[in-house]
């Protein structure tokens, strides 16, 4: 039998407008940045192995050192994602009748997407791993089903409050707008998946995604709370979900449109309404606001800690690249690639 070795990525994204509706019954549109990623490595193996990186870390230099190591990687590193996964795709595989063929595995992962900083590198390691299985054993799964069961493995298999967003444009790639409204949901293979539309990526205006190391903190903190006021029905939440579906619907029309002042607009919007609703950490806003003392828009990529946001020009972008260097944040201008079919 020859050996494969098969590796696959997923990458880092940010939520352009519209989050965090995604969980909400809202509407959305992400992109891919492609400068940075998850990345699986498998490979036929004589017993089923999961190798740590070095964000499992379990040995250090010094107490001090532990302390460090989980105020930027968190208490979990990846091996509990690629377990959940497995076990979800082994599910997946039973309820449709796929017999995977009497193969082990081994299985390693690494990555480059900053932590806890809202850019999504939980789940990039779990679509990558899909990827990587869905190679070795030859399934295929539609493409509109796999973001739900991606999500799946979060909340179903380990208790992270998510939406489909990120899942969504990590699969499908490039530049995605998602309705996710009650009407536009549909049922297929036991998963709930929503109304997923590619844009152009020729249509964005100059972006910029900047990001702070030492400005996050854990995706679920976030969302468990924004949760719990949604379904105890507060009304300013509620009604804050239904105002940012309607930004990312605004703001297909103004890509369409090439109406950047518009879209501009409608970032800082999303931003305003969101702190309107939520405690943000004060390092968060600082980035948002240093960034539109510069001349730019901006929100937050996802839960905070990484802002995105519209730039007028190369002048501009210097600037804005110089004050948020200042602050202690990397600015970069995100590579975004077209979806796979």
């Amino acid at each position: 039998m020859t050996m494969r070795l098969i590796r696959c990525r997923a990458h880092a994204r940010a939520g352009l407008l519209g989050n965090p509706s995604d969980g909400y019954h809202g509407k959305t549109i992400s992109l891919i940045v492609g400068q940075f990623a998850a990345q699986v490595v498998l490979y036929d193996w004589p017993r089923l192995e999961i190798i740590p990186s070095q964000e499992d870390n379990r040995q250090f230099d010094s107490i001090h050192e532990l302390a460090h190591d989980v105020q930027l990687h968190g208490y979990y590193g990846g091996v509990r994602l690629i377990k959940a996964a497995i076990k979800r795709f082994v599910e997946y595989c039973d309820a449709e009748r796929i017999q995977l063929p009497a193969r082990n595995f081994s299985i390693r992962y690494e990555s480059n997407i900053p932590r806890q900083v809202g850019l999504a590198g939980s789940s990039a390691i779990i679509v990558a791993t899909l990827r990587a299985l869905k190679s070795f054993y030859g399934v295929e799964i539609p493409r509109e089903v796999e973001p739900s069961l991606v999500l799946s493995v979060e909340t179903g298999e380990l208790g992270i409050a998510a939406g489909l967003q990120d899942r969504v444009i990590q699969v499908y790639e490039g530049l995605v707008y998602m309705d996710f409204s009650h009407a536009a949901m549909r049922q297929a293979h036991g998963l709930g998946y929503g109304r997923y539309e590619p844009l152009d990526p020729s249509l964005l205006p100059p972006l910029y995604v900047a990001y702070s190391e030492n400005a996050g903190s854990p995706t679920e903190v976030f969302h468990n709370n924004l949760r719990a006021r949604y379904e105890a029905g507060e009304r300013a939440v509620v009604d804050a979900m239904q105002t940012f579906a309607g930004l990312a619907e605004e703001g297909r029309e103004a890509l369409r449109a090439g109406n950047h002042t518009r879209l501009a607009e409608l970032i800082d919007r999303n931003f305003d309404t969101r702190r309107a609703i939520c405690r943000l950490p004060q390092a968060h806003i600082d980035m948002v606001e240093t960034a539109r003392r510069a001349g730019a828009s901006a929100k937050f990529c996802g839960s905070g800690g990484a802002i995105i946001g519209t730039y007028a020009d190369q002048r501009q972008f210097e600037r804005l690249r110089d004050e948020l260097r200042a602050a202690g944040c990397r600015v970069i201008k995100p590579q975004v690639e077209s979806g796979t079919s």
